[in-house]
């Protein structure tokens, strides 16, 4: 399945306007979150790792006591494309 194109810089920052959570640029977007406790920053990871192997679409992640630090890059795209603003959408939808 080929994977979509970069989008262009003035693409991904109208995209982050309804992103509010992520900051970023046409070269990776990025989110950090505090959960409550640790074994819940676990369980976000789980939750994200589900979302990630449906989507075939994997996040760095990178877990710092119970703070989530989250970055999306098409890496084959050489850049942001739609599927890191999907992936996004739907870790909004399950982190706070």
């Amino acid at each position: 399945m080929p994977r979509p194109p970069r989008l262009s810089p003035d693409s991904v920052t109208a995209a982050l306007a309804d992103l509010p959570l992520w900051s970023g640029n046409g070269d990776g977007i990025r989110r950090s979150v505090q959960l409550p406790s640790f074994r819940d920053a676990v369980a976000a990871i789980g939750a994200i790792a589900d979302v990630a192997e449906e989507m075939d679409h994997h996040p760095d992640v990178d877990l710092r006591y119970r703070t989530l630090h989250l970055s999306l890059v098409s890496h084959s795209a050489g850049g942001v494309s739609e599927l890191d603003l999907e992936l996004a959408r739907r870790i909004d939808a399950l982190l706070p």
